[in-house]
């Protein structure tokens, strides 16, 4: 059986931060309540967190609370959004491959019953 796994998980940090900036752990629970399927686990989320800070797609910063732990911010930049742009153009490209698969798929089940 394939492995299921966070492939496009930066695709959907940066979808989510152009919504609105936001701190790891609500953006694990966006995608955890908002994906028909998530694939991604709270380690996954960070790592790519990094990376998107390291390359330069998000920009971070601290917000320290009288109450609890102080929550790191990420805000996606410019870089971001292109990068955006250039995932959806992938994904556009994969589902219109994944649509092709099923239909083929569905014509074998048919021609075998």
């Amino acid at each position: 059986m394939p492995k299921k796994h966070g492939r496009h998980t930066p695709a959907f940090l940066l979808l989510f931060l152009e919504d609105a900036p936001s701190y790891g752990a609500l953006l694990l629970t966006r995608l955890q309540n908002e994906l028909p399927y998530c694939f991604s686990d709270s380690a996954n989320v960070y790592r790519c967190l990094q990376e998107l800070e390291k390359n330069g797609s998000a920009e971070t910063h601290w917000e320290t609370r009288e109450n609890g732990q102080p929550r790191k911010w990420y805000t996606i930049t410019a870089k971001g959004r292109q990068e955006l742009s250039v995932y959806a153009e992938d994904i556009r490209q994969r589902r219109a491959n994944f649509e092709f698969f099923f239909s083929h798929y569905k014509a074998l089940e048919q021609d075998g019953d």
